[in-house]
C-alpha cells in the first residue's frame, strides 16, 4: 500500500502546545522530515520519540520532496515538521504538499499551534477578516509593491518580523499605512509572552529606545471603509460636477446611469447632481 504525508504542528514556544495526536503520529510514522534536525531532535528527545529523521528545508525542498514522494509511493508514512508551528505556513512544506498531490499521494494535516492565528486572537483587533503576509520580501521592488497593496487593505494584516529588522519594518509600515492601531506579539506561548497594544508610530518609537527581543508577529488594523470613502470624496472634489459627468459620458455610459455614478462617487443625491448640471 502507498504511504501518506502527515503535516504535524509543533510547539511555537511552550512544549505543551503539542497535541496527543501529533505525538502518536510522530511515534508511528516511518520517517520524520524536519526543517532543522538539530532543533527537532530536542523536541523528539523530550517526548521520548525515536523515529528516524531526515532534513527538509528551503535549500533542498524540490529534490528532497521528490525523494520523499518516492518513499511514500513505496509504502512509507512520512511526517513533516517545521521548527515551530504548522508546516506549510510560510515554509517549504507547501512544495512538498503540491508534489504529493501531483504524485497522487494522500496528505493530511494535524492541527495545532500557529503563530499568526495565536497573535490575531491576542491582538484585540478585528478577527473576522484578515490577511497573512508572513515576512515581507527582501527584494526592494517587490517589498514596495506589497506595501503599496497593503495601503488599501481593509482586512486585519498579519506580518512576521525578526527582532533585528523590526524597527525598520515598523517605520516602513508607518510611512505607508499611517498611524494605525496595532499589536506587537512576542515570545508567543512562552513564559515572557507579551502582546503590546499600540500604534505603528508608537511601536516604532518604543523599539528605537528599547531593544526588541524574540520573533515578533505584527497585527495591524486594516484601512477603514469610512477612510476610503472620505478619500474618494476628496478625490472627486478636484473635479466639477459637469467634468465628473463628462468622464462617464465619454466612456459610453448613458446620461441617467452616469448621474447615478456621479452621485454615488460624491456622496450626494441625484437631485444635487441634476441641479449642478443646470
Amino acid at each position: 500500500m502507498q504511504g501518506k504525508l502527515y503535516l504535524c504542528a509543533t510547539p511555537i514556544g511552550n512544549l505543551e502546545d503539542i497535541t496527543m495526536r501529533v505525538l502518536r503520529t510522530l511515534k508511528e510514522v516511518d520517517l520524520i522530515a524536519a526543517e532543522d534536525t538539530r532543533n527537532s531532535i530536542k523536541l523528539l528527545n523530550h517526548f521520548d520519540i525515536h523515529t528516524p529523521m531526515t532534513s527538509y528545508h528551503e535549500y533542498n525542498k524540490i529534490e528532497k520532496a521528490h525523494y520523499l514522494a518516492d518513499k511514500m509511493k513505496g509504502g512509507m508514512n512520512v511526517a513533516l515538521i517545521t521548527d515551530a508551528g504548522t508546516p506549510g505556513i510560510s515554509d517549504p512544506g507547501e512544495d512538498l504538499v503540491r508534489i504529493c498531490y501531483e504524485e497522487g499521494i494522500e496528505v493530511t494535516s494535524l492541527p495545532g499551534a500557529c503563530a499568526c492565528v495565536t497573535a490575531l486572537t491576542l491582538s484585540g483587533l478585528g478577527t473576522r477578516r484578515f490577511c497573512f503576509e508572513a515576512f515581507l520580501p527582501s527584494d526592494k521592488k517587490e517589498r514596495q509593491d506589497i506595501l503599496k497593496e497593503l495601503e488599501e487593505e481593509t482586512r486585519t494584516i498579519i506580518v512576521y518580523e525578526a527582532p533585528h529588522r523590526l524597527v525598520k519594518t515598523l517605520k516602513e509600515l508607518y510611512g505607508r499605512l499611517g498611524d494605525r492601531r496595532m499589536s506587537v506579539c512576542r515570545e508567543l506561548t512562552k513564559k515572557h509572552e507579551t502582546a503590546f497594544s499600540t500604534t505603528l508610530g508608537g511601536a516604532a518609537a518604543y523599539y528605537e529606545e528599547n531593544e526588541p527581543k524574540g520573533e515578533c508577529v505584527l497585527v495591524i488594523e486594516g484601512k477603514s471603509r469610512e477612510t476610503i470613502k472620505e478619500e474618494q470624496i476628496r478625490h472627486w472634489d478636484k473635479f466639477t460636477v459637469p467634468e465628473h459627468m463628462q468622464m462617464y459620458l465619454d466612456e459610453g455610459i448613458d446620461r441617467k446611469e452616469a448621474m447615478k455614478k456621479v452621485a454615488a462617487d460624491r456622496g450626494i443625491s441625484k437631485r444635487d447632481v441634476y441641479q449642478a448640471l443646470l
